[in-house]
Formats: structure tokens, sequence, C-alpha cells
């Protein structure tokens, strides 16, 4: 992993010091932005670790755990929960084994998150599965959604 982020090191000091290019990248790189590599940035470049989880933290974009290969995500907006988004994030939640947003299965195969709003209020309520909209979902139609991707998982389909 170190190779990986000496390289990256290298692009932030061509890049005069953006922090948040930094972070991108680690998460490029490794899929999420591990403790690790914010302690060895800081300890290379001498910024405090601080730094880097006000950035991490603030900007939602950025993720300290590693996450599914399939991000399932539920629109809550006002459209979308007007429409049944809560009961859909439940029964995706029951439908995965999660018992919270932002969780992984044990398997590493969904990550579940509730999201504000996608900006499709028009086709509300909406289901993001790797950034691809469903439109007008129900909790039934989630649910049936769900079972597909698992069995598309599990057979190793694409």
């Amino acid at each position: 992993m170190n190779d990986i982020l000496d390289g990256i090191i290298t692009k932030y000091r061509e890049k005069e010091g953006n922090v948040i290019f930094l972070l991108q990248e680690t998460q490029d790189a490794l899929g999420y932005i591990p403790e690790e590599a914010v302690n060895y940035f800081s300890e290379k470049l001498e910024i405090p670790p601080s730094r880097f989880y006000g950035v991490v933290t603030f900007y939602s974009q950025f993720h300290l755990k590693p996450r599914g290969k399939n991000i399932v995500s539920v629109c809550c907006g006002t459209a979308c929960h007007v429409k049944g988004g809560s009961k859909i994030a439940e029964r995706i939640q029951r439908d995965l084994g999660l018992a919270a947003d932002g969780e992984t299965t044990e398997d590493g195969k969904f990550t579940f998150e509730i999201v504000r709003c996608v900006g499709a209020c028009s086709i509300a309520p909406v289901v993001l599965v790797n950034n691809s909209a469903y439109a007008e979902m129900s909790a039934d139609s989630t649910s049936k959604l769900i079972k597909e991707l698992k069995k598309k998982e599990s057979s190793g389909t694409k």
C-alpha cells in the first residue's frame, strides 16, 4: 500500500497541496480512505490528521470504511419521502440484513445508503444501484430488485 500512497503524495505535491485531490486519489486507488493512509500522509507531509478527517467527514463522497461491490441507495428527499422512500429504505435494510444506513453486508457485496436528494423528483421514489436510477419504486418492486441483484451476485453474472 505504501507504494500507492507514495505515488499519490507525488501527485499531491505537483497539485500544490490539494488535500481533496489527495483523498480522492486515495479513495479511487483503495476504495475507501483507511486510517493507515491518513496517518501515513500526516507523517510524510507533516499535516495533522485532523485536517484530513475534517475534509473526509465534511464531504459525503469520502468513506472511511470499505464499501460493498454494489451500492444500493434510496432517495429520502422530500418527494421520495412523501411517496414512500422511508418504507423502501426499511425494506432494503431487511432484505440485505443490515441494521443501519451506511452498513455493508458481511460478504462485502452490498452497501446500503440513504441519500437526501438525487434530483429526480419527477420519477420519485428513486432507488439507485451503482448510480443507475430505478424510477417510481415501491417496497415490493425494490425487494424484487434486491432479489435479482443477489441472484446475479451468487451466479457471478453482471
